[in-house]
């Protein structure tokens, strides 16, 4: 595999929206003015994960502002249907992104389209714009939401949905489990209560 055939598959629309729903995870903490060095460098790992490379140097206040972008991109997830989806994205295509452009970053990477406003974008202008076309991208393919929230109670967590097949309404096969063991339990426990 080339070295371009490499980036463009770490960079590529899905590898995107993966990373985008990592992060509206990882940023919905409970203290969103104060991020922590724990936070900070756990945003790094998921950055990282996803094919970010070179220096780092992301800071609290970086964190602090991405977050702001992250419970944006939430409401795209939590769309209900296709046009709901479209209607949050133009709106934050309206708000919060420049223009569509081609860079290299001077030659360091193939060409490829941005919507922050320049290459040396803060955090959360290339967070968000990065996002916002990533997701953009999948309704367009797909004509429904690039995903959705875990129905479990007690999770927050967004996921992306691929593929056919039945509605996802889970963020992971733990969370899944856990509704329908309890569900189980409340059948059981309503059964020996008549």
């Amino acid at each position: 595999m080339s070295t371009t055939d490499d980036w463009s598959t770490r960079h590529s629309v899905l590898a995107t929206a993966r990373r985008t729903a990592a992060l509206v995870n990882v940023l919905s903490g409970d203290d969103p003015d104060r991020p922590g060095p724990a936070e900070v460098a756990h945003v790094t790992d998921v950055l990282r994960a996803y094919g970010e490379t070179g220096p780092l140097d992301l800071t609290a206040r970086d964190v602090a502002e991405m977050r702001t972008g992250a419970a944006l991109l939430r409401e795209v997830f939590a769309a209900h249907d296709a046009d709901a989806a479209a209607a949050v994205l133009n709106r934050l295509l309206r708000a919060h992104t420049g223009q569509l452009r081609l860079t290299s970053h001077e030659g360091r990477t193939p060409w490829h389209p941005h919507l922050d406003t320049d290459d040396d974008a803060a955090w959360d202008e290339w967070f968000l714009a990065s996002s916002c076309m990533a997701l953009t991208v999948l309704v367009w393919d797909h004509q429904r939401p690039p995903g959705g929230v875990c129905a479990s109670p007690g999770c927050r967590n967004v996921f992306l949905t691929q593929g056919s097949g039945p509605e996802r309404r889970y963020c992971s096969r733990r969370c899944a489990t856990r509704e329908r063991v309890a569900a189980h339990r409340r059948a059981r426990s309503a059964g020996r209560g008549r």
